[in-house]
């Protein structure tokens, strides 16, 4: 195995590293409980207006005009690169009168000529949309921990598993705290993050299989050793690749326009806690288990007496 001269003890610090964790996990299902996500158009039913101003809105102004119409507390937020669209959800489909009467409502407020655009979903898609996003998510697990149990050792599945979990609340959990919308291209982006992450954690496993094979430890310095030098061996390797994508999720978020700014906005969420998870979290799940059963199979040994 090369030796590395390491200054950081990950294996050290390893109930540091996973009690930072369990107490954002905590956060993040406390936050879920208690205020749920924001769900999109696409997992409830309902109306999705975006009407285009063509001047910054103004939500005061606009929150104002559709109480006239008799929407009590109107659900809209500002979009657009330019803030000059305003997104107004509704829990129930309108027609063309009544989207004709808000169209002229935001004509008279705003003394401009505004466009609208409608997406409508009934209750019978949204939930076939919210179904199907579930088990796109089982499914890519379930093949992770196959191809890892397959390719490396189940601890190395499981470690890795739970480091995914970890990423994806993280993830979802900000998304509940911060009352971002949910909808179909946040899924997307949770299973990119799933893929770079679990990507990250084998490059790290990888090179801790090989250096264990050359090392053979049999006590906890030696195991820790290992570890430890796996992951100065990869973490630049790791940094880097997640600073190359954060920059370009970054791009995208800035440049990228409303469509796809949540996208953009879980992206570099789950990257950065894709890096935490792949170089503080999984390797120490890891060799926590490995040690155990270490000491087990060493219990276990029958003694040979002469």
């Amino acid at each position: 195995m090369r030796s590395v001269t390491y200054k950081i003890d990950f294996v050290k610090h390893r109930k540091t590293f996973l009690w930072i964790a369990l107490a954002i996990m905590v956060i993040s299902i406390g936050s879920l409980l208690i205020q749920g996500l924001n769900l999109g158009i696409d997992f409830v039913s309902g109306s999705r207006l975006e009407i285009k101003l063509n001047q910054s809105v103004d939500l005061a102004k606009a929150k104002d005009a559709l109480s006239e119409l008799g929407y009590k507390k109107p659900n809209v937020r500002v979009g657009g690169t330019e803030d000059d669209i305003l997104i107004f959800r509704l829990n129930e489909t309108i027609d063309h009168q009544e989207k004709a009467k808000i169209e002229a409502k935001m004509n008279d407020t705003y003394q401009t000529k505004v466009s609208i655009q409608e997406q409508v979903v009934d209750p019978i898609i949204g939930r076939e949309i919210a179904r199907n996003a579930i088990v796109s998510v089982l499914i890519a697990s379930v093949g992770i921990i196959l191809y890892v149990a397959l390719r490396f050792e189940y601890r190395f599945a499981v470690a890795a598993i739970l480091a995914l979990f970890y990423d994806a609340m993280f993830t979802i959990g900000l998304f509940s705290i911060l009352q971002l919308e949910v909808d179909i291209v946040f899924i997307a982006a949770v299973l990119t993050i799933v893929g770079y992450s679990v990507n990250d954690t084998i490059v790290i496993f990888d090179r801790i299989r090989e250096n264990v094979k050359l090392v053979n430890p049999k006590k906890w310095e030696e195991l820790a050793k290992v570890v430890n030098e796996s992951i100065h061996q990869t973490m630049i390797r790791s940094i880097n690749t997640m600073l190359t994508v954060v920059f370009a999720a970054l791009a995208l978020y800035v440049l990228g326009g409303e469509s796809i700014g949540n996208f953009s906005l879980a992206l570099l969420f789950g990257l950065l806690s894709g890096a935490y998870s792949s170089i503080f979290l999984a390797s120490q799940i890891w060799v926590s288990w490995k040690w155990k059963s270490m000491q087990r199979e060493k219990e276990e040994k029958p003694v040979v007496t002469e």
